[in-house]
């Protein structure tokens, strides 16, 4: 591993360079996606940029984190605009909710203090998604008339959604343009191989290629253009607006509002979906971070609520952390916590360099990308990921997706709770009053065991209601002990639990300790996923279609099978490809060994951040351990790069292009010299006769991707054994030469 940077000032000064780098990636990001969250909450475009500099330059100092990026984000688009909705076409709207903001900054503060930040546990992340696919729906509903160049006087979500559709017939074509060229550039920006096009991001190309269309058709007066017959208006209202002085932007907060129940379900809800996501994106980034710090999640909560407290005091938006920017961040190897300042302090630089430029930006480049940005959030895709965790947690998904668009975010809240907690009841089968003392009371405990160590029995209900006291008794692990988590005398344990738990696993693995979950044997789930929610049965649990052919397979060849991966998911770390894609699941192991060369082949899922959501991926990998140091390299299929993966967001600072290869292929190396030595003509024909799609070498170690990502068919199980054999053998006599040769 890396050596960890410095914190504190000693950290700026150390790393200034590369923290400065991944800030201007940041700061590209930011600018257009800030502009479009201010334009869909109903604010000022330049009040989202606002938002972002306080993010950076306030939030910095006062934070726990290392390498997240602090601003507004496209789930608070919602909140805005129901808060807004409470006062209706009251002039002072904005400033009543600028109001509940600087109070909700203020709340923020005070529960950091008390370090009350471990409630935000009780809220289940199956709901928590189903609030977010609302929150993506209803950006979708209120932007896309505007990328279609459309009015509409409908309200309410579904009839925004179908009376767009029934206005397609009435698109203005000048600004559907625009909105197609932007769609096209989002979907296919990480498909483009060439490198010099990934120097801008996606969401900045789509302000870029905006433009010419501006002065092709001529925004900047008012006119009628004519298409089929059709006269269309375009005109100057069409382009984004920012005052010539952005001292004209800042708007302050009327308290007048604060004795009313309006103004606190506002601060409520601004609160809780703040805090919530500022929360769980703070432990996504850890999970990303190549030093595997750990955020401290109170002292987060008193940054944020900081920089929200001030962003409502001078007119901004909320802030949170983001995972997006977050991503772009550390994937272009920020160091420290700095970089969020550096982004920031840009951005504030580009409101003023830019400014001419921006006003000339069309409204649909911004409306397009909420549209994206809300698809992505609720897209066909998420809902199978969804159901791939088990049919309960599509039902609380689905649920709160539900109750949202019918009522409002925060009922919709409570109500996937309610929904969740009611499930786990009805599985559960037991009286109400055995249900909470089984959750509250279950007689869970931690204890220290002679020549083995550390034993936590879970009983009784493990759901999110518990999660709290799950905390607790995982905070007295020590670090560095080996600890065995029994979850044999457990009723139900619910997904947010397994999640839980595994977490703790890789982290734990990380102070050089060791965690093994146990005693699911007697569990039953509706789904293979790892995490999926266990009830406890009088059976043992039945192996899956797969399972079965793995198990026969590996029987047939003298092979080993077994539920569990034996490599411990942090190795997958020291490959350049899981660096920024963190490994979630490892299941359905065949392995063997032949002299001391070591082989396994495993089913894995993997998280990649792309510019807009989390997306999630499964595949079976190989991975060959060697007896010989081997050079460091990797060998990647270009059409399996462009296909499948966004590749160009994570750039490796120490590898450089080794030509000396197929076209068909991009292979970057540690050493050229070494690699020379390592790849003989006998070898490369091997690689390019196996045709695998990734190959990679951490220096002891092959990586291998033999497929598409989804779990490979059995019959490639053999493909990867009989490429081991061949690898090993070839590898051993290129090594006998050159040791001769040296000698």
């Amino acid at each position: 591993m890396q050596k960890t940077p410095k914190t504190g000032y000693k950290g700026l000064v150390e790393n200034w360079k590369s923290d400065l780098i991944a800030a201007l990636s940041v700061a590209l990001v930011a600018l257009p996606l800030a502009l479009g969250i201010a334009e869909a909450s109903n604010v000022e475009p330049i009040t989202g940029i606002i938002s972002c500099v306080i993010g950076g330059i306030v939030t910095t100092f006062f934070r726990g984190s290392h390498l997240a990026i602090n601003g507004p984000a496209a789930g608070l688009i919602a909140v805005i605009l129901s808060s807004l909705a409470l006062w209706g076409d009251d002039p002072h709207a904005f400033n009543y909710v600028l109001a509940a903001i600087a109070i909700s900054g203020l709340l923020q503060i005070i529960l950091g203090i008390l370090k009350l930040g471990k409630f935000a546990e009780i809220f289940h992340s199956s709901v928590i998604q189903g609030i977010m696919a609302a929150i993506g729906v209803i950006i979708f509903a209120k932007q896309i008339h505007s990328a279609m160049g459309i009015s509409t006087e409908k309200e309410g979500v579904i009839s925004l959604i179908k009376d767009a559709f029934f206005q397609i017939p009435n698109i203005n074509p000048f600004v559907g343009a625009i909105s197609l060229a932007g769609l096209l550039l989002l979907i296919f920006h990480s498909k483009i191989s060439y490198k010099l096009f990934h120097l801008i991001p996606a969401p900045m190309w789509v302000l870029v290629i905006a433009i010419p269309f501006v002065y092709a058709f001529n925004f900047f007066d008012e006119h009628n253009l004519s298409f089929f017959g059709k006269n269309y208006t375009v005109g100057p209202e069409l382009l984004i607006s920012i005052p010539d002085n952005i001292l004209d932007a800042i708007e302050y907060p009327v308290f007048t509002q604060i004795g009313t129940w309006k103004f606190w379900s506002s601060v409520i809800l601004i609160t809780m979906i703040a805090s919530i996501q500022s929360l769980a994106m703070g432990k996504a980034v850890d999970k990303l971070d190549p030093f595997k710090r750990k955020t401290n999640l109170n002292k987060d909560l008193i940054g944020i609520g900081m920089s929200t407290m001030v962003a409502g005091a001078i007119g901004g938006l909320p802030i949170i952390t983001v995972i997006v920017r977050s991503t772009v961040n550390i994937n272009n190897n920020a160091k420290t916590k700095w970089s969020n300042l550096y982004h920031g302090i840009l951005l504030l630089a580009f409101i003023f360099v830019l400014t001419p430029l921006i006003t000339k930006v069309p409204l649909a480049a911004l409306a397009i990308l909420l549209v994206f940005t809300g698809y992505k959030l609720a897209s066909p895709v998420v809902f199978r990921n969804v159901l791939d965790q088990g049919i309960e947690q599509l039902i609380f998904f689905i649920g709160t997706l539900i109750i949202t668009l019918q009522y409002d975010l925060l009922i919709g809240i409570f109500g996937g709770l309610a929904l969740a907690a009611l499930t786990h009841f009805l599985l559960a089968k037991v009286t109400i009053r055995q249900f909470i003392q089984m959750i509250f009371n279950s007689g869970s405990n931690l204890h220290f065991r002679e020549n083995i160590g550390y034993e936590m029995k879970v009983k009784g209900i493990a759901n999110f209601l518990g999660a709290i006291k799950m905390n607790s008794l995982l905070d007295k692990v020590p670090a560095g002990s080996n600890v065995n988590i029994d979850l044999s005398g457990a009723r139900l344990v619910d997904f947010s639990i397994m999640e839980k738990l595994y977490d703790f696993q890789k982290n734990h693995a990380n102070t050089g300790g060791e965690a093994k979950i146990v005693g699911l044997e007697k569990h039953i789930s509706s789904t293979n996923h790892r995490l999926g929610l266990k009830l406890l049965t009088s059976s043992t649990r039945q192996l899956t279609n797969r399972q079965l052919k793995l198990k026969k397979q590996a029987e047939k060849n003298n092979w080993n099978f077994s539920l569990e991966s034996n490599e411990d998911v942090n190795y997958f770390n020291s490959f350049t490809f899981f660096k920024s894609r963190p490994v979630e699941e490892k299941l359905n192991s065949v392995s063997g060994k032949t002299d001391d060369a070591n082989w396994e082949i495993i089913d894995i899922v993997f998280e990649e951040g792309a510019f807009l959501a989390l997306e999630e991926y499964q595949t079976t990998i190989g991975v060959i351990h060697l007896p010989l140091a081997i050079p460091k390299f990797t060998i990647e299929k270009k059409d399996f790069i462009n296909k499948y993966l966004n590749l160009s967001e994570y750039q490796e600072k120490q590898h450089t292009l080794y030509h000396d290869f197929s076209s068909e292929y991009t292979v970057k190396v540690n050493n050229q010299s070494e690699m020379k030595n390592f790849m003989n003509d006998e070898l490369k024909q091997l690689i390019l006769a196996m045709d695998l799609h990734h190959l990679e070498s951490n220096g002891e170690a092959i990586l291998i991707f033999t497929n598409d990502l989804r779990f490979a068919p059995i019959r490639e199980m053999s493909k990867i054994v009989q490429f081991k054999e061949a690898l090993k053998s070839i590898i051993t006599v290129s090594y006998t030469h050159l040791r001769a040769h040296e000698t």
